[in-house]
């Protein structure tokens, strides 16, 4: 990292900091005795206030009823004390700390822990707060090994508390609404045969830090990291994270079985850091995967692609059938459904509210041109019904803090977390060994 890099302007950071403001079987989680819950009193500690940790602390200043009770991180030096700050500004009573045991050992009124710290922290930091008799949200990924997902499950099935793993899009109401009604009920696609999705993001300079603010070397050791440097980038090192293809396409293939109540069989990826310096990327930039999924119905093929070079296309999953073909993003201003002109007319899920007419008197979408012989007119696009503008990750911690209260079931328990774990930590193994990797279903299970 250049200096121009590390020592930017501190207006400049705080300014980018504020702005960061498919199962097999579904395992229904509810909570079964101890602690009668009202609508206002769940006590909640934020263990991880970086970046993630920020946005998931900003949706649930939206849900009634949540008190933080500690914040805990290690960059004492800013996140920690940021957040703190700005929960007391909103009258949140908590404390402070640096390092997890104490507040466990101290905080005895706890309820429940979001945890939005690294990735390689996430086994130990779920399973002590699993073991404290506390219910635990964990961002995904649920852990960078497929060994600490598994000591997540377990400590989760032993403990009787709910976890929760953060694949928000099983909480948003237009995947609901697509899962429910355009899959299941309705089954507009037909027999669906492939998928493709992606999520580019453009380039960027790695983060850096002010040097007043930076953590002295011995407590970064303490907590696993090298530098600084490594401290704020660590999603890109091997240890540490999974690289953008567990960082951004595990929301996506998670989608992937989730739709087709199916775990993948085989996956085969080419990658590569083709863009960033190796010696401070070692994980992949570039990554292109195609997972195979036996179905009922019949196989499945489902094309995944992540990269960090062009943010143009964005993120989205394709869904497509032999009746129509489902495009579907947390973006709204990408969602639609199109019917194929062979399929019965949808006349009746339009009235039945699944899908919205298609607008009338639109334009061509050959916008006059003669169609080559071998082309077919493009299908009109149907809206999805779901108004949604609520901040991506609230629907999901709501599902949590209900299902505490009883009034709810998780929508990604532990068990689910973990096979998306399975599939997706596979990738980089299969652009390791540059060849096919076989999933045996038993991998998905615990």
């Amino acid at each position: 990292m250049s200096n121009n890099n590390k020592n930017i302007d501190r207006r400049q950071f705080i300014k980018s900091s504020a702005a960061v403001g498919a199962s097999l079987i579904l395992v229904p989680h509810v909570l079964k005795g101890g602690k009668t819950f009202g609508v206002s009193d769940i006590n909640v500690a934020l263990l991880g206030a970086g970046a993630e940790g920020q946005v998931l602390m900003n949706a649930c200043l939206k849900i009634p009823g949540i008190r933080f009770k500690a914040v805990c991180d290690i960059w004492s030096e800013y996140s920690q004390k940021r957040v703190y700050r700005l929960l007391r500004k909103y009258g949140h009573e908590l404390n402070k700390y640096e390092d997890y045991k104490e507040m466990l050992a101290i905080e005895k009124d706890l309820d429940a822990v979001i945890i939005a710290t690294p990735d390689f922290w996430h086994a130990e930091h779920a399973t002590a707060c699993l073991e404290a008799g506390l219910h635990v949200y964990c961002e995904k990924e649920m852990s960078n090994t497929l060994e600490g997902a598994r000591q997540i499950v377990e400590a989760t099935q032993i403990s009787g508390k709910l976890l929760q793993v953060g694949h928000q899009r099983r909480s948003n109401p237009r995947y609901i609404h697509c899962y429910e009604n355009i899959i299941k009920e309705s089954k507009m696609l037909g027999r669906i045969t492939t998928i493709n999705g992606q999520w580019n993001r453009a380039i960027q300079p790695d983060l850096g830090w002010p040097d007043k603010y930076a953590i002295p070397h011995e407590r970064l050791e303490k907590y696993g990291f090298k530098s600084m440097a490594q401290f704020r980038n660590w999603r890109w090192y091997k240890g540490l994270g999974g690289g953008p293809v567990v960082d951004l396409g595990s929301h996506q293939i998670d989608i992937y079985s989730w739709f087709l109540d199916a775990v993948p069989s085989s996956v085969m990826a080419s990658g590569g850091t083709d863009y960033y310096d190796k010696k401070t990327h070692e994980w992949y930039d570039t990554v292109m995967a195609l997972f195979e999924f036996d179905t009922p119905e019949g196989k499945v093929r489902a094309s995944y692609q992540t990269i960090t070079t062009n943010s143009n296309l964005g993120y989205f999953e394709n869904f497509m059938g032999d009746k129509g073909t489902l495009q579907i993003s947390e973006s709204a201003g990408r969602a639609g459904i199109y019917r194929e002109q062979s399929a019965p007319l949808w006349d009746k899920w339009v009235d039945k509210g699944f899908i919205n007419s298609p607008v009338e008197d639109a334009p061509s979408p050959t916008n006059g041109a003669v169609l080559d012989v071998r082309e077919t007119v493009a299908p009109p696009k149907y809206e999805l019904p779901i108004t949604f503008n609520d901040p991506y990750h609230k629907p999901h911690l709501e599902n949590f803090f209900n299902s505490i209260r009883g009034t709810e079931t998780l929508n990604c328990p532990a068990e689910v977390g973990y096979e998306t774990a399975v599939a997706v930590l596979k990738v980089n193994e299969a652009v390791e060994n540059a060849s096919p990797v076989k999933y045996n279903k038993s991998e998905f299970v615990i």
